[in-house]
């Protein structure tokens, strides 16, 4: 049988299945409504949803990758937070990483007390504690102590990310999820876009009441998430079934009631961690996930190190890392979209992988004096890099079925991938290869890259195949087919 008969049998087949979480089927809600209701329902919770979600992840990131810009901020006056901490190259890589080894360990818990403390209150208090000791960070003077507060940062922010994930799984479909995953991951690389004008802005109150620019970095930017929280804890919507009301609520529980993780569900239980620690398919999406978090986590941290070595200069270097984020923000909303819309998310991750890794490998390639062309390939290389990522994570929760089952498997996903994989993006660009291109972390990037495209398409592959088995074999029975 033919793929893209799978593919349109399984759409068919998933909408008759019933909910399997508890064991037995639950009646499917008889309301009838229109695709009209349904799209303006989905819009609703578009504007309710999605602003504040990519607002808050907007925040995340800026107050995670703005000591890749603190660490050069007026380093031709010898200002900049590497000289100021007194830490050398090794120390700093070293506190860059300790924000990685807590992000790792708390995704996990994090996700958990997601659901048992609502995700509205817990949302909200990540936001101010992480907001709170990024304001902390603009007074460290030595390395203990900027390294000590990476680890809370990282501690704090562990959550959020697998946590908004997991959030969107109460409100929408399978396969409306990658766009609106891919949204708020676009507000990163809108972050970094920002993150380097912020900081160009920011770098000329060098000296401003006696303190470093890269002080004040940490100080403005750590605001905004303290005040947010509030916002986010009395307007953040927990559960479409006591935020909406009427026909809009029955629509949504009937839309749902398949598909969506439920906020009555049981939380999970050591026999629903055992099944889905010991469903080895998952371990592929963790795979790939590793391979792609290395030029996320470096390019993340050393775009503007990287853009200083392309031939600009100090603040210059700042602003230059705006247009690799910006094409990347375009990129992933419309890769996201079409991943969804033709059901093919593992063909669209590779298609992309291979595409950052050309871009990285040209940058390899090329003189180091080549600058414009080598500035070039960063954008090529970022865009490709960071649009692979939303559908792989739409890819995972939909291929993940029950309440129980979804917030643990997006946790070690993101806690395996993002945590541990982001690690070693911590190191591959060396500060003395720079007048050399940086090749060590361009061939990583490419490395890491090609192996995501590898992955996927087996992946791919193997889900393909088990469709086809399991049509053989249901004899024309209702089926739970694997999305692709």
């Amino acid at each position: 049988m033919a793929a893209d008969s799978v593919n349109d049998i399984a759409a068919e087949k998933i909408e008759q299945l019933g909910d399997v979480e508890s064991g037995k089927n639950e009646l499917v809600p008889t309301v009838e409504y229109t695709e009209a209701e349904e799209r303006a329902l989905i819009r609703k919770q578009d504007l309710t949803i999605l602003p504040l979600s990519a607002s808050i992840y907007f925040l995340c990131y800026l107050d995670r990758s703005n000591i890749g810009n603190a660490r050069i901020l007026n380093s031709s006056t010898h200002n900049d937070m590497q000289t100021e901490t007194h830490a050398t190259q090794y120390q700093f890589n070293i506190a860059l990483m300790i924000f990685l080894v807590a992000y790792a360990l708390f995704e996990v818990p994090s996700n958990i007390l997601l659901k048992k403390l609502r995700p509205s209150r817990w949302i909200a208090f990540l936001m101010f504690s992480w907001g709170a000791i990024t304001i902390g960070l603009g007074g460290v003077r030595t390395f203990s102590a900027m390294a000590g507060v990476r680890f809370l940062l990282g501690a704090f922010e562990a959550g959020l990310f697998p946590g908004l994930v997991y959030y969107l799984t109460f409100w929408y479909k399978n396969d409306e999820r990658s766009v609106r995953v891919a949204f708020i991951l676009a507000s990163a690389t809108l972050a970094g876009a920002f993150g380097g004008a912020i900081a160009y802005g920011i770098g000329h109150m060098n000296g401003a009441q006696g303190l470093s620019a890269w002080r004040w970095l940490f100080i403005i930017e750590g605001v905004p998430s303290c005040i947010s929280a509030f916002f986010v804890y009395f307007f953040l919507p927990d559960y479409p079934e006591e935020h909406l009301k009427g026909k809009e609520r029955e629509i949504a529980l009937a839309r749902l009631h398949l598909e969506g993780s439920k906020s009555h569900h049981r939380s999970m239980t050591w026999a629903d961690a055992q099944a889905t620690l010991t469903d080895w398919r998952l371990y592929g999406h963790y795979l790939i996930y590793f391979g792609v978090s290395v030029p996320f986590s470096s390019l993340s941290l050393f775009t503007p190190s990287i853009t200083a070595g392309l031939g600009y200069s100090d603040l210059r270097a700042q602003l230059m890392t705006v247009p690799p984020y910006a094409v990347a923000y375009v990129t992933q909303i419309f890769v996201s979209w079409s991943a969804d819309h033709f059901n093919a998310r593992g063909l669209h991750s590779a298609a992309f992988a291979l595409i950052g890794a050309a871009g990285f490998m040209a940058s390899a390639l090329l003189p180091p004096d080549a600058y414009l062309h080598r500035y070039g390939c960063l954008i090529l290389a970022s865009a490709g890099a960071f649009a692979c990522i939303p559908p792989m994570l739409g890819w995972l929760t939909s291929n993940v079925y029950s309440t129980a089952s979804v917030g643990l498997a997006v946790a070690l996903n993101v806690s395996f991938g993002a945590g541990m994989g982001q690690i070693p993006g911590v190191w591959i660009y060396k500060s003395d290869e720079s007048k050399l291109g940086f090749p060590t972390g361009h061939w990583t990037n490419c490395g890491m890259l090609l192996f995501v495209a590898v992955g996927a398409v087996g992946l791919r592959i193997m889900y393909g195949y088990k469709n086809r088995k399991l049509l053989r074999e249901s004899a024309g029975q209702d089926v739970r087919l694997f999305r692709l």
